[in-house]
């Protein structure tokens, strides 16, 4: 029998009566100091960022446009693309835990346009969130799991192009216009935020069909090149790294080591994912921001798996456990502490006979 990933059904009841919801997530022992010195925000770096993520959409965009309908348009739609449909979720992230600006209303309007080029409902998708580091990848109650066991690889690979995303938020955007809520939003999304998820959708829908009117009457599709379809044919990037965050790693443990992943990539990649490669020490200390992780990392290496070195090296390490799991979905990596780290938690003991 499958396994019931759904919020709403026995699996998360199960986790919760067995007092594996809400764990006490284990963290290193480190200078409590030292954590509050990482976690000081700076608006600079992040208006820095930020403006160079605008000011690289606003030039390729408008090349793009010079250029259309000509294909030497296309490198320019690709870079569009993917600081659209990719570098918005890492910004979205980031603006979502209010740790990219000191500012706060800074954090919110990013937050507000990078929800709307995602299509995710800042209301449902702030509260789903926090979900997932209350109960990481604790089946039943972890909102954000993006690859059940076994592995669906075809929605993996259809959503490089956002295929499978887009079409599920479409139509929760029109769920929520219509004034309802799928009932596992229910299980996080609190009643007095219901009439501001119902809210937004309804303006997004009518920003979406001036879109879409407009390229009517143009008889050209450029104005959905600009806004919507970027969700789709930029979405590889944000895919591709994110499935490394837990991907094949354990599920219903209690000490994101077991869990979570660090992955060492390439500048342009670490602008776009705004460090979020550093996902280990990110859910360990979640309110460390983006800019800090780099030496956040080196402060409690000591006590960490090593990264993975590189995008491809991850991949290689992963896809093996994916194919396990099409016949053996209890496969998983078990990744190994360097010497003198904190020993893992009797839990993995249950996870040993499966390791690969």
């Amino acid at each position: 029998m499958a396994k019931d990933y759904s919020l709403t059904g026995e699996t998360g009841r199960a986790a919760t009566a067995q007092g594996i919801a809400n764990p006490k997530w284990f963290r290193p022992d480190v200078d409590p100091q030292a954590i509050r010195d990482l976690m000081e925000k700076s608006d600079a770096i992040a208006l820095r960022d930020t403006l160079i993520w605008i000011g690289a959409m606003i030039v390729s965009a408008v090349i793009a446009i010079m250029l259309w309908p000509s294909w030497w348009s296309a490198p320019f739609w690709l870079i569009y693309g993917v600081l659209y449909g990719s570098a918005s979720d890492s910004r979205w992230h980031e603006c979502g835990h209010k740790t990219a600006f000191k500012t706060a209303w800074m954090n919110e309007v990013v937050y507000q346009i990078a929800s709307f080029m995602l299509m995710r409902n800042p209301v449902v998708w702030r509260a789903s969130h926090v979900r997932h580091h209350t109960d990481t990848i604790i089946v039943g109650r972890d909102p954000e799991i993006v690859a059940m066991r076994p592995p669906d690889l075809r929605r993996i690979l259809l959503n490089l192009f956002g295929i499978v995303d887009v079409y599920v938020l479409v139509q929760r955007m029109m769920l929520h216009a219509s004034g309802r809520i799928h009932p596992d939003e229910a299980m996080y999304v609190r009643d007095a935020d219901r009439p501001r998820v119902f809210r937004v959708a309804r303006i997004w829908l009518v920003i979406y069909g001036c879109v879409i009117g407009l390229a009517i009457w143009m008889g050209s599709v450029l104005p959905l090149m600009l806004v919507g379809l970027p969700r789709l044919y930029g979405a590889w990037h944000h895919v591709m790294t994110g499935v490394l965050q837990h991907l094949g790693l354990a599920e219903n443990v209690s000490d994101h080591r077991l869990n979570t992943r660090t992955v060492l990539m390439n500048p342009v990649s670490r602008f776009i994912y705004l460090n979020m490669n550093y996902h280990l020490e990110h859910h360990m200390f979640t309110m460390v921001p983006y800019y800090h992780l780099p030496r956040l990392h080196a402060l409690i290496k000591h006590d960490l798996p090593a990264p993975e070195p590189s995008i491809i090296a991850a991949f290689r390490r992963l896809i093996p456990v994916l194919r396990r799991q099409l016949k053996y979905e209890d496969a998983v990596i078990i990744p190994d502490l360097p010497p003198g780290a904190t020993p893992y938690r009797a839990e993995v003991e249950r996870l040993r006979p499966h390791a690969i």
